[in-house]
């Protein structure tokens, strides 16, 4: 194969270009390239400044070292220093004169490809129209440029644009490091279009593969990408335009015959013209799908309508939508977000994917780093239907009202008959469970002891024979979590809660009466962790020495300076004891990767400094039995009220069963899942101490790296001692692209996202509507809090969060009310706040954008509204 010139490794011609070269001509050259080679594809001719040529040009710039070490060191959110040294590094790249052979080189490209020729700059950087992330609009392109001296100057002024405030801006929330983006630069042929636009392949607002939508003007497509005119905008499915949308395009970007382009108004007469007939706009649509096959994801594509052809000027991934479940067939799928009932939004690694489907209970679908469940077969039939509307309804109204959006179309969810009836099991019915605190007892120590052998059994497992030991542990993990008795104990505490709320908001006209009898409930694992913190605080609060040093610890081997101090050996004994009952909790606790408490303890420090500064000593105690009497006389009340009224015994009778019943077992509700979160910690760990053998063989880099393999793959590389860096490499960065997506409640397999909508009118205008889950109403100050390790709460302060799961209890002790993005009437946060009697309201939309850390607010736990007073 002939060598290329050592001058021409600074210029690619397109046609020469596909998609495999990003690290040679970026992101834009790269996409331009492979769409050229589309059949039917029509795209400018033109070349790619490469890399290479870049980086000869930062050579040249010693300087340029300095201030990348510079920008490097500044803090994400100190705007002014981005700002200021981001400028200093663009004017010192374009006073960098471009070397004779470099400009020959461009040169040359140009007499190819018509020296006279009016040609589009564009910058190309390497992390640019990527699929995990576009950058789109963070560089610059330049157009109408003619003559070699101005396209020289305009490629400086390109290379220059990869540190423009937002550029640099965006990579850092990106994750990714300003020294390893290269920029290359594409020189097109100009395209001087009738009409330009952008057509997206999937709708970008509801995320619905299968419809597209075209905006559509005259003139230069920049035009509707700067926002110089509103565009009209076509809505296709199925072949047809299905909407349309005719703006009255007053101005447009037309290019001038000396170079340049100026903003011109439309004739009057043309204004209100479509810029494309719906059959332009099918055709679009046509090769929009094209591209999308080849490129294998939904796009969003620049286009020019000149001289009776469509020209793509460019095509890069629509990133923001979130991804789909693979279904493997063709059929319609509803799938319902799994973390919305988890209390855990976040984005998961794949190891924390694969053992969570390893060990639930129904198969679980995953996409953007989150599960779902496929409930398409239980909304076809009306029996299981109106079971399954009726289930989300209780737990989140918004998932139902997603559902039911779902439903109303018609003609996404196929229709079934209801099952015929097979009659009762044999051996008849199952008794009901009775209300005897004893069963309650029996099933902990039956978890309890499954866990010590557990514990016992693994701890002689290595290598292959540790994996095959904990296939056979997620099967007892299943047994354990599908117990008769298990599941009886759980829906005997949730059904005699809404027994309670529903009838005696029907005879005594009480919201949510439920709330207050439940307070201080015996055997809840999660408000005894809570609790527990308190009696920590109780051991710390006497040792000033102590308390100054937890003040400032830092590093998670504390404890063992902790115990050098006076007082500090029983200081650390007490956190101790408390890790070994709790240390497997942590925030996200579902995802087994997560780091727990038992792992990094600092996480406790700021929540036990808070208990040390808002209480005093047998606080733990005083509240349990303040709820405790609360709730009696709530019982006493209840009782009395009901003995007055017709038929008041019967009725009375009816209410103490179901109060005694609630109290029996609406504890047990937590404690399944503290059993299933202490297999975790136990399964965690072994696998933890599988890769450090791997990390000692050379096999792994890091520990940490297994996390981005399923249970599978890390049995494989145990088996294999081979490990790829490559697919590693690639999962974290899928993984960096999911944490910045927000899962829906509800999916379809069309790729539409629904949230749902609370179908409210009896709330104060401006209020932040939610779902009303712990009764009572409290105002005080907000503090929005992301980070558990970073609370500074004070007594009377209203946590504002986006989801909590058990491992927030801590905080609910010194906290006068809750607010969260995710919850719903059964989950554990909604749970633990009627627990310690928090007026709390849940499943608030952007509830941590829409309050600001300090405002006084106003929770309206009974209702389920939250008042911004200030």
């Amino acid at each position: 194969m002939r060598a290329r010139p050592v001058t021409e490794q600074y210029v690619r011609d397109l046609e020469e270009v596909d998609g495999t070269q990003t690290a040679v001509v970026g992101g834009k050259g790269a996409h331009l390239g492979a769409l050229a080679g589309i059949e039917g594809v029509q795209v400018p001719g033109g070349f790619c400044v490469t890399t290479d040529a870049f980086r000869r040009i930062m050579a040249e710039a010693p300087p340029i070292e300095g201030l990348l070490d510079q920008l490097a060191r500044l803090e994400p959110d100190d705007r002014e220093g981005i700002r200021t040294l981001s400028a200093e590094i663009r004017r010192s790249i374009e006073g960098i004169a471009i070397p004779d052979d470099l400009a020959a080189a461009i040169t040359r490209a140009l007499a190819r490809s018509g020296e006279d020729a009016a040609y589009a700059v564009r910058s190309s950087a390497t992390a640019e129209d990527l699929p995990t992330a576009s950058f789109a609009g963070q560089q610059d392109t330049y157009l109408n440029i003619r003559g070699a001296s101005a396209v020289l100057q305009h490629i400086s002024r390109c290379w220059a644009s990869l540190f423009t405030e937002r550029a640099v801006t965006y990579r850092r929330r990106g994750g990714v490091d300003d020294r390893t983006v290269q920029m290359a630069v594409v020189v097109q042929r100009m395209v001087f279009p009738d009409a330009a636009g952008i057509l997206f392949t999937a709708d970008p607002v509801t995320g619905n593969r299968k419809v597209a939508t075209v905006d559509a003007g005259f003139g230069l497509g920049e035009a509707l990408v700067s926002g110089l005119v509103n565009p009209d905008v076509f809505t296709v499915r199925d072949g047809a335009v299905v909407a349309r949308t005719i703006a009255a395009k007053q101005r447009a970007l037309e290019a001038l015959p000396e170079g340049g382009t100026r903003e011109v108004a439309v004739d009057a007469q043309r204004q209100e013209q479509p810029a494309l007939t719906d059959a332009q706009v099918v055709r679009l649509v046509e090769l929009g799908r094209r591209i999308e096959a080849h490129f294998g994801r939904p796009q969003d594509i620049e286009w020019c309508w000149a001289d009776g052809t469509f020209q793509i000027v460019q095509s890069r991934p629509i990133t923001t939508l979130f991804p789909v479940p693979e279904a493997h067939d063709q059929e319609n799928h509803v799938y319902v977000s799994v973390g919305h009932q988890q209390m855990m939004t976040d984005a998961m690694k794949p190891l924390g994917i694969s053992m969570w489907q390893l060990t639930a209970m129904a198969p679980m679908h995953e996409a953007g780093g989150r599960l779902f469940v496929d409930v398409t077969g239980r909304l076809a039939s009306p029996a299981s239907r109106t079971a399954l509307l009726d289930l989300m309804g209780k737990g989140d109204p918004l998932v139902r009202d997603a559902l039911e959006t779902v439903l109303e179309r018609g003609d996404f969810v196929p229709s079934l008959p209801d099952a015929a009836p097979t009659g009762p099991p044999a051996g008849g019915a199952p008794a009901p469970i009775e209300t005897d605190p004893a069963l309650v007892t029996q099933l902990i120590e039956r978890s309890r002891a499954s866990v010590e052998a557990l514990e016992r059994g693994i701890r002689t497992k290595t290598g292959p024979a540790l994996f095959d030991f904990l296939l056979e542990a997620f099967e007892e993990h299943k047994r354990n979590v599908r117990d008769p008795l298990s599941m009886q104990a759980i829906m005997a505490g949730m059904e005699a809660t809404w027994w309670l709320n529903d009838k005696l908001g029907e005879w005594l006209g009480e919201k949510n009466a439920a709330d207050t009898l439940t307070l201080s409930a015996p055997g809840n694992v999660t408000s005894e962790m809570g609790l527990a913190l308190l009696d920590v605080a109780d051991v710390i609060r006497p040792r000033a020495e102590v308390v100054a040093f937890l003040e400032g610890v830092r590093d998670e081997d504390f404890l063992e300076e902790l115990a050098k101090l006076p007082g500090g050996t029983g200081a650390r004994d007490a956190i101790e004891a408390y890790l070994d009952r709790y240390g497997m909790r942590c925030v996200g606790e579902i995802d087994i990767t997560r780091p727990r408490w038992r792992e990094r303890p600092t996480t406790l420090v700021p929540a036990i400094l808070d208990n040390v500064r808002n209480f005093g000593p047998g606080a733990a105690e005083r509240r349990f039995e303040e709820g405790r009497q609360r709730a009696l006389k709530k019982e006493q009340d209840v009782l009395s009220r009901l003995r007055a009224l017709p038929d008041g015994d019967k009725k009375a009778d009816e209410a103490k069963r179901m109060i005694d019943r609630v109290r029996t077992f609406i504890g047990y509700r937590e404690y399944p899942k503290y059993g299933i979160i202490s297999r975790y910690f136990v399964y965690k760990q072994a696998l933890l101490a599988e890769a450090e053998r791997l990390v000692r063989a050379g096999v792994l880099r890091e520990k940490d790296d297994v996390f981005y393999l399923t249970f599978q793959e890390f049995h494989d590389v145990v088996r294999s001692q081979q490990m790829d860096d490559r697919l590693v490499q690639q999962r974290k960065d899928a993984f960096r692209s999911y944490q910045t997506l927000t899962p829906p409640r509800v999916l379809t397999s069309d790729g539409e996202a629904l949230s749902g909508a609370y179908r409210r009118d009896d709330v104060p205008a401006g209020a932040l509507v939610g779902l009303p889950v712990s009764a009572g109403t409290v105002e005080g100050r907000a503090r929005v809090v992301l980070d558990m390790a970073e609370a500074d709460l004070a007594a009377g302060d209203i946590l504002v969060t986006a989801y909590t799961d058990p491992s927030w209890s801590p905080l609910f002790v010194g906290i006068a009310g809750l607010v969260t993005e995710v919850g719903g009437l059964m989950t554990h946060g909604a749970v633990i706040a009627r627990e310690y009697g928090l007026p709390a309201v849940v499943g608030v939309g952007q509830a941590t954008r829409l309050i600001r850390d300090g405002q006084r607010i106003r929770v309206h736990g009974t209702e389920g509204y939250v008042e911004i007073l200030s």
